[in-house]
């Protein structure tokens, strides 16, 4: 029997009815998954992974206060963060996101510890979220060692602080500024009784940024606290809290750590390795200086494209530069090679220079790194 209009319309209002009940039922259900993503994480050393390939750790370990996180698959957030320890000593944790290795836990698919000579680029990225009710930094922990380890304390400890609210300073002391992969830092040098701590400090907070980390790490081996035959076990970033500290939160980050780029052997990554030579002149007079620098490539290898590390005494600081890009007028410097002058042949060797004013007796760097190989002196 055909259907009158009648029932032809009812009929269509109670499928209609029953889509729309359907398609409620779906969101609810969608609303429902989406807040049971996220994981609370309370336990002293709890953890979990996101994305499939970072670990999210509370990491509780300097006080027996209460502290949660809640981990989405972008990040994490601060939930809770009770009691308070003095700002002149260690903070209460360190709850953060990590690549890498930590006290045996590695995130899937790891590809650390690698030697940082191996490394052709190590990016980064991250953003964070403040409050203004805590004392705290947000920072990196990039950690460096002579073996491979996955468990322990590794022997350095490099800091990049994005913001610091309240009376807290890095280990150690001031040791002069630094312009590293483009931005002005403090740097600050020590030892916490375990390991080296080497930190960045910026001037003003950073909500996020992109970067990479072997700039990082070739400022610690041009400062003599890693050789480039050392490991990165892993790379870390989140929040030291002292003070408070609910509502801090990591709402994105990646790391990725690539190897090689062509032939692994290949001195013109960054990272790579070849032999060198470094001839040092100068012509010193009261309270002033010139350096002629000459790199010589004494490999078999052509170099494309070099970066040399080197430490100025203190008290110097260079006023101009030539033949290079200088990533710092004092401390530990970095001169890049340009457009022009990036090849050196085997056997081949590139020159830059540059003017300089020091106090107090003048004495030249105690030593040079080529893409983070040491070289001999001439």
């Amino acid at each position: 029997m055909r259907p009158s209009p009648h029932h032809a319309r009812r009929a269509r209002g109670l499928f209609g009815a029953l889509l729309t009940s359907l398609v409620s039922l779906a969101a609810l259900l969608t609303t429902a998954s989406a807040a049971q993503a996220d994981t609370t994480l309370c336990e002293q050393f709890g953890s979990t992974t996101i994305q499939g390939r970072y670990v999210v750790q509370n990491n509780r370990w300097g006080t027996n206060e209460t502290q949660c996180i809640s981990v989405s698959d972008s990040g994490f957030r601060i939930t809770q963060a009770d009691g308070s320890v003095p700002t002149n000593g260690a903070p209460k944790s360190y709850p953060s996101v990590y690549n890498g290795c930590h006290y045996t836990n590695c995130s899937p698919g790891t590809n650390l510890p690698a030697q940082l000579s191996t490394i052709s680029s190590a990016p980064t990225g991250i953003s964070y979220s403040y409050v203004g009710n805590a004392v705290y930094d947000a920072a990196y922990d990039i950690w460096l060692d002579p073996t491979p380890r996955t468990d322990g304390v590794n022997r350095t400890e490099i800091m990049i602080w994005f913001d610091k609210v309240g009376s807290v300073q890095p280990v150690g002391s001031a040791v002069g500024t630094a312009t590293v992969a483009g931005r002005q830092w403090q740097v600050w040098s020590g030892n916490n009784g375990s390991n080296d701590v080497l930190s960045f400090v910026a001037p003003s907070a950073i909500s996020s940024w992109n970067f990479d980390v072997m700039d990082f790490a070739r400022q610690a081996v041009s400062r003599g606290l890693a050789q480039s035959n050392w490991y990165l076990t892993s790379v870390q970033a989140g929040f030291e809290p002292w003070q408070n500290g609910a509502g801090l939160a990591v709402t994105s980050f990646s790391s990725t750590v690539n190897k090689g780029g062509g032939n692994p052997g290949d001195p013109g990554t960054p990272g790579g390795s070849t032999a060198c030579k470094v001839t040092y002149a100068t012509n010193v007079w009261q309270g002033g200086f010139t350096a002629d620098v000459t790199v010589a490539n004494t490999g078999t290898s052509p170099v494309n494209g070099w970066k040399l590390g080197f430490t100025l005494p203190a008290g110097q600081q260079i006023t101009s530069s030539w033949s290079a890009g200088v990533s710092s007028s004092s401390g530990a410097v970095t001169a890049s090679s340009l457009a022009y002058n990036a090849q050196i042949a085997p056997g081949g060797q590139v020159s830059f220079g540059f003017q300089g004013s020091y106090a107090g007796s003048f004495a030249k760097p105690a030593g040079f790194s080529l893409n983070g190989t040491s070289c001999t002196t001439a």
